[in-house]
């Protein structure tokens, strides 16, 4: 890759930012395509948010990604935001555009195709449980709603905090039919027996640990597990569900297909099939 004058610059800021796996997947699609762009890492501390948002515009960079903990509290900081990324809360990609800052969220994109490309599940009419209430569960609860789910559940240890999350969104997407729950209904048969999908937003996985007496086997027929937990790729859900032998997939899927959009977002081409993920996989080792 040879670097010029005219090389198209975009990137990713967070504060840490050098772990990210973001530039892996959009070179390896720059290349591919035979684009003149490049994507860096831009370490970018939280009381210096708004000096390096106004310094990546003003350098004219195409569009860059936002990454923890800027996801929030970049959003007063752009000119605007997609109506999506507003019911969210939050903005994972922006796009440089005649000097002005347009934010999107591109986290509820991928994970609809994550479900729809590795479990072949269609979130309309369906009952749906989140498992966590912070950001990635906003997240998933707006684009499943989005996505015409018949019902929502949040499932968090802090009922406070999943009553709030529930507040924001129900009002603006009446469609669906929101409920709030504590962790201990997740042992009960009765209570798992409903739900066509659980979708795991919280970090319960990483270091090996799991949802205590979790009644997965109550399972609706046919119903599935989405972890979007990626590392390591077999969490204990995921070894529980194909243990029962219920549908499951890891966060991997989701990873690429937020990738892909916002790579769609500021180029308005599409990554050759499969790039982004053979890139992500020779990282991974997966």
């Amino acid at each position: 890759m040879a670097i010029t004058g005219k090389t198209t610059v975009t990137g990713i800021i967070g504060w840490p930012v050098s772990h990210s796996l973001s530039p892996v997947l959009h070179n390896a699609a720059f290349q591919a395509l035979g684009l003149d762009w490049i994507y860096v890492p831009f370490p970018v501390a939280p009381e210096r948010l708004a000096a390096g948002v106004a310094g990546l515009k003003s350098v004219g960079v195409a569009g860059f990604s936002v990454t923890i903990p800027h996801k929030v509290a970049i959003i007063p900081l752009l000119d605007q935001v997609t109506p999506e990324a507003e019911l969210i809360g939050a903005v994972n990609t922006v796009v440089a555009r005649d000097g002005s800052l347009t934010g999107y969220n591109t986290d509820g994109i991928g994970l609809i195709a994550a479900l729809r490309e590795k479990l072949s599940f269609e979130p309309a009419g369906k009952n749906i449980l989140v498992l966590g209430a912070g950001g990635a569960a906003r997240s998933a609860v707006v684009s499943l709603a989005l996505a015409g789910a018949a019902g929502v559940t949040v499932a968090n240890r802090s009922p406070d905090s999943a009553a709030a999350l529930v507040q924001l969104v129900a009002a603006r997407l009446t469609q669906t039919e929101f409920a709030t729950r504590g962790l201990g209904l997740l042992s009960d048969p009765g209570f798992m027996g409903s739900f066509d999908l659980v979708v795991n937003t919280t970090s319960v996985g990483m270091a090996g640990d799991s949802f205590p007496g979790l009644a997965l086997s109550s399972l609706k027929s046919g119903g599935c597990i989405y972890d979007m937990v990626y590392a390591p790729p077999v969490t204990p859900l995921l070894a529980q569900a194909c243990s029962l032998g219920i549908p499951c997939a890891n966060g991997f899927a989701m990873l690429v297909a937020q990738g892909e959009a916002a790579f769609r977002i500021w180029t308005g081409a599409t990554p050759p099939k499969g790039c982004m993920e053979s890139a992500l996989t020779a990282v991974l080792q997966v």
